[in-house]
């Protein structure tokens, strides 16, 4: 039982080891998977619905957006790698690292969601709103447009169903219906 060598961090190096080639083995198949879809989808012209192929397009973005990040793991040196190693090195007691060595990291990460993604979608909120309010007052004058054109419809058949009276009660010298006000001479220019 003394000559057991302790072999802790090295198991638990190996586990996340191979979590992480895991993980990396499922987002690049399902990439290529996604990648060998849309190429026989094309090669066979299949036809698609436009939300079908805008949801493809954005999965084929977060693959895009997850592939940042697995380049950055694989190729990052990270200070919790260094460490695990060394304590690795430590149980085995022969120290080949030293952590004091280590700088401190100045790695700006990557943020959630990129800023160019979050300027697109305040372009795209504002052209929504601006929209929104073209298309209100294009209701608004075309509501407008058919109740002008209602009114005129309806004097137009007042005036048809009108049986004439002509006379001028106001005296200015022009005669008008005594029941609907028309005036005899627009009368006589459209008959």
């Amino acid at each position: 039982m003394a000559d057991q060598t302790p072999d802790g961090f090295k198991q638990l190096l190996n586990k996340m080891m191979s979590r992480r080639w895991y993980i990396t083995a499922l987002v690049l198949g399902g990439f290529m998977l996604i990648i060998a879809g849309i190429f026989v989808a094309v090669s066979l012209q299949t036809p698609m619905a436009a939300a079908w192929k805008e949801l493809l397009m954005l999965l084929l973005g977060a693959f895009i957006g997850s592939y940042g990040k697995i380049i950055d793991y694989w190729f990052s040196d990270t200070d919790k790698d260094k460490m695990l190693v060394q304590k690795m090195d430590e149980e085995d007691g022969v120290s080949l690292s030293d952590t004091n060595d280590m700088k401190e990291s100045d790695h700006n990460y990557a943020p959630i969601i990129p800023d160019a993604f979050v300027q697109g979608a305040a372009g795209a909120r504002d052209l929504a709103i601006t929209e929104g309010k073209q298309n209100f007052e294009l209701a608004k004058d075309q509501q407008e447009h058919e109740q002008e054109m209602e009114k005129l419809e309806f004097e137009h058949h007042a005036h048809r169903q009108c049986q004439h009276i002509w006379g001028d009660s106001d005296h200015d010298g022009h005669l008008e219906c005594q029941t609907c006000g028309l005036l005899k001479e627009s009368w006589d220019e459209s008959h």
